[in-house]
């Protein structure tokens, strides 16, 4: 038997030539995906990224597209070298094994080309961001975020009506206009993320809070990370990462505690009951000639003898500390707290603490 009699013989309906075909196509592509998505990067990444950069360079976006592109590459050698390949007619009426085939392969293929373009988003998008951060403001870093979460968005829709459409052969207009109850339904189980979508426009617009500003909503308070298009990520003094609705952001009472002037704070001091009233009006007169004098303070700290404790004499202590960085504002409260020790000790006082006097009285 010479070789072209090996190559006509038939299996399954197709000849060795046929599965020789089929084989050397994606072996040929499983080889070349490599060189092939590098090249093709190199030509995207020249389109998509002008100018220098030190941040996000050639490295970074392979690192982003080398995978779905290698995919990609892969699922269109397989589509040809299916086409190599002969199947049965399916009887009349019935989906034959190749259309399955091809149909699956489409999907694929659309399935791997969004997830390029949501790569690509993703490194525009890190671009924009490393020159948004040279800037002072936040604004910018906002909106790329904001149009970052909005074409990703826009794809995944454009890429599921693509496979209805193109692969499935739907008439997607028809099927819109002829959802009826179904599509009210679908209206209203998609409500609840129609009013965050409405409301992410609305901080947007009205500018409520930035990126980087130490909010406080519903209880909860923390920095802005990143305000997306659904919900907006907030992060705690605890260090937790909290997903909030924009609706919420916007139906609640928010108070921006960055735009505080300055941070208030409020406590007492107790002093033991033998001090005497000279000496509570030195202390009081100390303390707040400190606070007056204070860099980090301004005039309005008030500072009075404010109540007979059960076990101690109170001092009420009101300061407004110039700052909007919380660990600032611990160091200047841990510099008025020791100074208020110094000051009560120079007097000749001392600090209360919780304690019970018993009188006995002896019976004659």
């Amino acid at each position: 038997m010479d070789l072209q009699e090996i190559l006509d013989s038939s299996f399954w309906g197709n000849t060795v030539e046929n599965y020789l075909w089929f084989s050397g196509i994606i072996l040929l592509a499983i080889i070349f995906k490599r060189l092939i998505s590098k090249k093709l990067g190199v030509l995207l990444f020249k389109l998509f990224k002008r100018g220098k950069s030190d941040g996000v360079g050639v490295d970074h976006f392979f690192e982003l597209m080398i995978k779905p592109v290698e995919i990609l590459i892969v699922l269109v050698g397989v589509s040809f070298a299916v086409s190599t390949l002969h199947f049965t007619e399916p009887a009349e009426g019935e989906t034959g094994l190749g259309e399955l085939i091809d149909i699956l392969i489409q999907i694929c293929i659309v399935i791997s080309v969004t997830w390029s373009i949501l790569r690509l988003i993703d490194f525009i998008g890190l671009v924009l961001m490393e020159q948004a951060d040279k800037t002072d403001s936040t604004t910018d870093d906002q909106i790329i975020q904001f149009l970052k979460e909005a074409l990703k968005i826009f794809t995944y829709i454009f890429s599921f009506l693509f496979i209805l459409g193109a692969v499935f052969k739907l008439n997607i207009g028809a099927m819109v206009a002829g959802l009826g109850i179904g599509g009210l339904a679908i209206a209203l189980a998609a409500q609840d993320t129609l009013e965050n979508v409405i409301a992410s426009f609305i901080i947007f617009m009205d500018k409520p809070f930035k990126q980087g500003d130490y909010i406080s909503v519903s209880g909860v308070k923390g920095t802005v990370e990143r305000i997306g298009f659904r919900s907006t990520r907030i992060r705690t003094i605890e260090k937790s990462y909290l997903t909030i609705p924009n609706k919420m952001l916007i139906s609640d009472v928010l108070d921006n505690l960055s735009l505080r002037t300055f941070r208030r704070s409020k406590f007492h001091i107790g002093l033991v009951y033998s001090t005497t009233q000279k000496q509570i009006k030195a202390i009081v007169s100390e303390i707040q000639k400190y606070l007056d004098d204070h860099e980090m303070t301004n005039e309005d700290g008030l500072v009075r003898f404010e109540e007979f404790g059960d076990s101690s004499l109170n001092i009420m202590v009101l300061m407004y500390v110039d700052t909007q960085q919380y660990a600032k504002f611990l160091e200047v409260l841990e510099d008025v707290n020791f100074q208020i020790m110094e000051i009560v000790k120079r007097n000749g006082s001392d600090f209360a603490f919780p304690s019970t006097t018993v009188y006995l009285q002896k019976e004659n």
